[in-house]
């Protein structure tokens, strides 16, 4: 297809998770409109969800977030059923092996608060204390503990099956996907009028999605938008114990220790979040050893004798102002430019929500499912946080 001859409706920036679920939700929602998605590597490489550990879980603090969760959660489970097409299955191996937050003694009461909101959301929730947690994970040292909070509906899937899922099946609804990056745009008045590609194209279209993740920022730049999102590395790894642990949900601390079961070991680690900002996809393989193991085995002893397997790095799309997913449209200046970036690690998680509501947005004007409201590039513009409370 000659692209620079060729003007959509919507021309989505960005094909990974979140890029290629907001294709696939425009065209449940109007299939006679024309989608594009422009992404440089066919192959995600470098793809932030593809080195993620596929977690999905509803403990937060945002009603938005926990919203998006349990949409989420529900449509991952049942994506094999929904999403398959004619040439391709669509598995995401889901599985509900439960989240569990821990807590130190004077942050209990903070987790029981952050807890009854959750139930209060719909949210299936039970508090367990330290006596509670060694008998439910007999491995674990708790005597630093004050409190548990278990989420047993929560779980993980295969990243690589869910984008290829939502790829696949936005391909089959009629997007069309062009592999170049885009790199400037076009703007006129009120408008966002066209980018254009390293191929030499120019991609013209009614309404614009910036779903680049943790290249956002830079995107955002091109239009004119100030975009307060930075790639941040982070360390995947893959590792065992020395002695037996059992299988373990997806546990995280304050210190963003953050680890679960995997086949016959445990993935997961530990995110420094003052890392340096910028595209380091350098894996440091001293880091398990230096941050990660001293962490784990704190928490389970069986750990001392832990046994790295292997390290994988990826990035983050830091929201800078608050953490936050940014998501709507830049109403100020560019109505017609729409962002959904800055999920902060939790972009995978909240993929089929957030495509939903953007979806939404751009062929009804407005949230119908999820009122995501105060997620939108105003707060940014205002400076106005809207962080989480508790672990990230």
């Amino acid at each position: 297809m000659n692209t620079t001859q060729k003007k959509f409706d919507v021309a989505v920036i960005g094909g990974g998770v979140i890029g290629s679920a907001v294709a696939y939700f425009l065209l449940k929602q109007d299939p006679q409109l024309s989608v594009c998605v422009m992404e440089p590597d066919p192959t995600y490489e470098y793809a932030s969800a593809l080195r993620s550990s596929g977690g999905c879980r509803v403990q937060f603090t945002g009603e938005e977030n926990i919203a998006m969760s349990l949409f989420s959660i529900d449509f991952i489970k049942n994506f094999e059923r929904t999403m398959s097409t004619g040439k391709h299955p669509a598995h995401v191996d889901w599985v509900e092996g439960g989240y569990l937050f821990i807590v130190p003694p004077e942050h209990a009461a903070q987790l029981e608060k952050n807890a009854a909101f959750q139930r209060s959301q719909g949210a299936t929730v039970e508090l367990l204390s330290p006596s509670e947690l060694k008998d439910r994970f007999p491995a674990m040292h708790v005597g630093d503990l004050g409190a548990g909070a278990h989420t047993p509906h929560d779980g993980w899937c295969d990243p690589n099956g869910l984008l290829w899922g939502f790829r696949h099946k936005a391909v089959d609804l009629g997007a069309v996907y062009i592999a170049a990056r885009v790199v400037g745009a076009e703007t006129s008045g009120v408008k966002a009028v066209s980018v254009r590609l390293d191929d030499g194209a120019t991609v013209r279209a009614d309404a614009f999605v910036n779903a680049t993740g943790a290249w956002s920022g830079d995107v955002a730049k091109m239009f004119g938008m100030n975009l307060p999102v930075s790639p941040m590395r982070r360390f995947e790894h893959y590792f065992t114990p020395g002695t037996k642990v059992g299988h373990l949900p997806y546990v995280k601390d304050l210190s963003r220790l953050a680890f679960r079961s995997e086949g016959q070991g445990y993935s997961g680690g530990l995110v420094d979040g003052s890392a340096a900002r910028g595209y380091n996809f350098e894996v440091d393989h001293d880091y398990f050893e230096n941050v990660v193991w001293p962490a784990v085995a704190h928490r389970f002893p069986a750990f001392e004798a832990a046994k790295c397997h292997r390290t994988w790095s990826g990035l983050y799309e830091v929201n800078e102002l608050d953490g936050n997913a940014v998501i709507g449209a830049w109403n100020s200046r560019l109505p017609n430019l729409y962002t959904v970036a800055g999920f902060s690690g939790h972009g995978m998680m909240h993929a089929p929500a957030a495509g939903l509501a953007i979806a939404e947005l751009i062929v009804k004007g407005r949230y119908e499912t999820l009122d995501l409201t105060r997620l939108g590039y105003e707060r940014v513009e205002n400076n106005r946080p809207y962080p989480e409370l508790g672990i990230l």
